[in-house]
């Protein structure tokens, strides 16, 4: 029986019941996807057709081609007939998200999960990881950054609620169509939804899964496209870095100066109304929370009154 070598690239499912499983690819080969138990990746789901796609390995070259399928197959959230495929490209198809890397032989081998190559179901099951995936959405922010996850959701139009899970916080982004509706962090529906889809968006860490939509309601829906949103939350991101270390933590109590040295009046009128949540408030999240400025907008003036020697983070 003639043995295929490694090609070195293996495929690692970071989304669903499979996250942490690996698919080795063999030089010069192809490998079929779909929900049909003589294939040679066997995905039991009902967004993945029968016979979904395909993945071939030639040479240096690595393509996907998608069977025109009922759900589409996507890679880094663009939808594809046929796509070559690169080191780190994220693939989507149905609720798995795949990732290609690359290792070297050895390190290929010790994660190979292929079990038998028969043709009988339970071989080409295993092949894959041998679990059944039950149609989740799940995974580490680690593995799929949430602006990435959120393009492949927008471009699959995919509704649901994304959950996300972190240390201290939750947080849950509502899709409908792909398109985000509405965001809140630990129930906190009073927070602007704005304020809370940004907040998010900066999360690094954590997991994440798409649970089945809601019937829930929210009078202040978001109305934004969501490329917009994202894009305004990057732009948030990176003016937050800019303001430097004086930037305190969410969580950080923020205390007046006593003796209060500076004059009041020599603060424009907006800073001097986070200067007086400061001192209603005191915590760097209420005050965020109960501002009428942006989370941005605050956080400069917070800025501001640490530098100026109004107030000081503890």
């Amino acid at each position: 029986m003639n043995q295929r070598k490694s090609s070195g690239w293996v495929l690692k499912f970071i989304s669903g019941k499979y996250q942490g499983g690996e698919f080795p690819l063999e030089m010069d080969s192809e490998v079929v996807i779909g929900r049909s138990s003589e294939l040679d990746m066997v995905l039991v789901e009902d967004m993945v057709s029968r016979r979904h796609a395909r993945i071939t390995t030639y040479g240096n070259e690595i393509y996907i081609e998608d069977f025109g399928s009922t759900n589409g197959s996507f890679v880094n959230g663009e939808k594809i007939t046929k796509a070559r495929l690169k080191e780190g490209d994220r693939i989507l198809v149905g609720t798995n998200i795949i990732k290609l890397v690359h290792r070297d032989s050895e390190e290929g081998a010790g994660r190979d999960m292929r079990g038998g190559m028969g043709n009988d179901r339970g071989a080409q099951a295993s092949r894959t990881t041998g679990a059944t995936l039950t149609g989740s959405i799940s995974g580490l922010i680690e593995e799929v950054p949430l602006p990435d996850l959120l393009q492949l959701f927008a471009t699959s139009k995919k509704s649901g609620v994304l959950v996300i899970h972190r240390e201290n916080d939750s947080g849950k982004v509502y899709l409908r169509e792909g398109r985000v509706y509405f965001a809140v962090i630990d129930d906190d529906i009073d927070v602007s939804p704005y304020k809370s889809f940004y907040r998010i968006m900066a999360w690094n860490q954590g997991t994440f899964s798409l649970e089945h939509p809601t019937d829930e309601t929210f009078e202040n829906e978001i109305d934004e496209s969501t490329e917009g949103l994202m894009m305004e939350g990057m732009r948030i991101l990176d003016e937050m870095e800019n303001l430097g270390a004086d930037v305190p933590d969410m969580d950080a109590h923020l205390i007046i100066n006593s003796p209060l040295v500076p004059p009041l009046r020599g603060l424009a009128p907006e800073i001097l109304d986070t200067f007086q949540l400061i001192l209603n408030y005191g915590k760097v999240l209420q005050v965020l929370n109960r501002s009428l400025s942006s989370d941005l907008e605050t956080m400069q003036a917070i800025v501001h009154l640490i530098r100026n020697d109004y107030i000081r983070a503890n």
